[in-house]
């Protein structure tokens, strides 16, 4: 019995595993890979696949298979989206001649300095990278800094669809206290966004959707700056800030509850910190 019992338990655990995989088509040869609260997205043309992020070891030899089983050409390119490493391990399952690994310098060299366990970028851009493949184009832009090292939009022209990983979260208060967060930036990064020419947004974490849910997270990231701000002008403690907070408009996001807290907590460290409110003379 303890065997069966077992055997039962391990059968479970693993068909749970892979129940957290899904491969969802977008349209027009693009697809979103889900696993569990990651995303990474991947375009499938006549010359070759384009894979945005690798996730993790486990996810990646998951979809490495499955893209082998459902198409009939090989995965060309492998885009890190930036530095963070559950987004970007995993990527030796594609490593193989004629698969180049792309970056943005700032997560090539975080990648390089800190001995990241992922495969080295072959090429890696400053500003902007145009990728034409299977006679698409794949345009790859660094906005400043937001969240981690090198982090950067993707935009598949031919789909209108931008990919963004971390600083833009669709439907969903920001997670906790902002960790790694570069608030302003977030903030400059995705007003520079919604003057792209897209349709669709793809995140690395939650919903899908338009440029008018962005247009609604960004007003969530000012109104929390503002909030902070002008409670540390105003002499106010951050208990004072957290237990005064109201930010009715964005009540319904999911957490808000939970984390409004955290994120005022996170935007005051910061900017007490990064900022150098916390010794400023006029404050």
């Amino acid at each position: 019995m303890r065997i069966v019992a077992i055997w039962f338990l391990s059968f479970f655990v693993a068909h749970s595993a892979l129940a957290d995989y899904s491969i969802e088509p977008l349209g027009d040869g693009l697809y979103r890979f889900v696993d569990d609260r990651h995303r990474a997205v991947f375009l499938v043309t006549d010359e070759g696949i384009v894979l945005v992020d690798t996730l993790n070891s486990r996810a990646a030899a998951w979809l490495k298979a499955e893209l082998d089983k459902r198409f009939d050409v090989p995965v060309r390119y492998v885009i890190y989206s930036h530095n963070h490493s559950d987004h970007i391990y995993g990527a030796e399952a594609f490593d193989a001649p004629g698969v180049t690994f792309i970056a943005h310098r700032l997560a090539a060299q975080d990648i390089q300095i800190t001995k990241t366990k992922t495969v080295a970028p072959d090429i890696s851009f400053s500003d902007q990278l145009a990728l034409d493949v299977g006679g698409q184009r794949i345009l790859l832009r660094y906005h400043g800094p937001n969240d981690g090292r090198g982090s950067v939009s993707v935009e598949f022209k031919r789909q209108r669809t931008l990919f963004v990983v971390d600083w833009i979260v669709l439907n969903r208060m920001p997670w906790r206290k902002l960790w790694s967060y570069d608030i302003q930036g977030m903030i400059n990064s995705t007003r520079d966004v919604l003057a792209l020419d897209f349709d669709t947004f793809v995140g690395g974490h939650a919903d899908i959707g338009t440029k008018a849910e962005i247009v609604h997270y960004l007003g969530y990231l000012e109104a929390l700056y503002e909030l902070v701000v002008s409670g540390i002008q105003a002499g106010k403690t951050l208990s004072e800030i957290q237990q005064q907070a109201r930010l009715a408009p964005y009540a319904g996001l999911p957490h808000y509850d939970a984390w409004l807290a955290d994120n005022i907590e996170g935007v005051y460290e910061r900017l007490m910190e990064e900022s150098g409110m916390g010794w400023r003379p006029d404050l």
